[in-house]
């Protein structure tokens, strides 16, 4: 059974050993229910054994994993996602994403994508999705796998970065939009726009940026080692936004990218 992808996660990216242990315990204790990971990021076994010492049913939480490209060849693919979940110590996990789209075409996205979605066929994922694909690699994609196959993209989005053409564009192929770095490491939260709505509804700048990504129908997964950030981001779900806070927001796109490494695509 698939259960729904909570609109509010924890990421551990740049988490590792006791740290990725603890922090997703945090989560987890303040009451997170979607927790994502990646083989690259090397903690996919902290992540699953603070899972599995939290006592939480395994039925009650959301699991992401992502496949790392050097894992694309067909011969790699599927060990490489049974890996994960013996790291993991799980029989299965809830989403199974394609990390970055391949630069290079070393494999093609019709052969890594038939992998993807062999991976739920054999029940290893409930849902697949991707990461970091552009307008041309989300079209691609549905070429070959079809329609409403794909559950969501996963991008980077905050208010410096807003991404409309992608995010209106995975709407279109009814994806939704799961956005990663929501505080662009931080640079966001020091925005004197931000910190202005805040003071004014009695929140933090992070509770800011989270109530805006939860109002523009965003998934968001942002990662924190404190207790007190780690709660108080959860509590982001009781702030609205106004019409003027959005649109004072609204204005301080500019094209602000904080993940973009060589292998990176050509961005929308």
């Amino acid at each position: 059974m698939n259960h729904p992808m909570p609109h509010l996660g924890f990421g551990t990216f740049r988490l590792e050993g006791q740290t990725a242990f603890d922090s997703v315990t945090l989560a987890l204790n303040a009451g997170y229910r979607h927790i994502d990971t990646a083989q690259i990021y090397g903690n996919e076994q902290a992540v699953g054994d603070a899972i599995q010492s939290s006592g939480i049913a395994r039925e009650d939480i959301f699991l992401t994993t992502k496949v790392w490209t050097d894992n694309f060849s067909r011969e790699l693919f599927i060990p490489s996602v049974q890996e994960s979940l013996r790291q993991l110590g799980m029989a299965d996990i809830d989403l199974l994403l394609i990390h970055w789209p391949l630069k290079n075409q070393e494999v093609d996205m019709a052969d890594y994508l038939a992998s993807l979605k062999q991976a739920q066929d054999l029940g290893l994922t409930r849902q697949i999705g991707i990461s970091n694909f552009t307008m041309a690699h989300m079209e691609q994609a549905v070429q070959i796998l079809g329609k409403d196959v794909l559950l969501t993209n996963q991008i980077e989005v905050h208010p410096y970065l807003q991404n409309r053409q992608v995010t209106e564009y995975c709407r279109a192929l009814g994806m939704r939009v799961t956005g990663y770095m929501p505080f662009a490491y931080g640079a966001v939260l020091q925005d004197p726009v931000i910190q202005a709505i805040a003071e004014k509804h009695q929140a933090t700048a992070a509770q800011v940026v989270l109530a805006w990504m939860r109002q523009q129908g965003f998934v968001t997964i942002p990662s924190s080692t404190k207790q007190a950030n780690i709660e108080s981001n959860l509590d982001a779900d009781r702030l609205t936004l106004d019409e003027t806070d959005l649109a004072a927001i609204a204005a301080l796109d500019r094209g602000h990218r904080v993940a973009n490494p060589d292998f990176a695509p050509a961005w929308d």
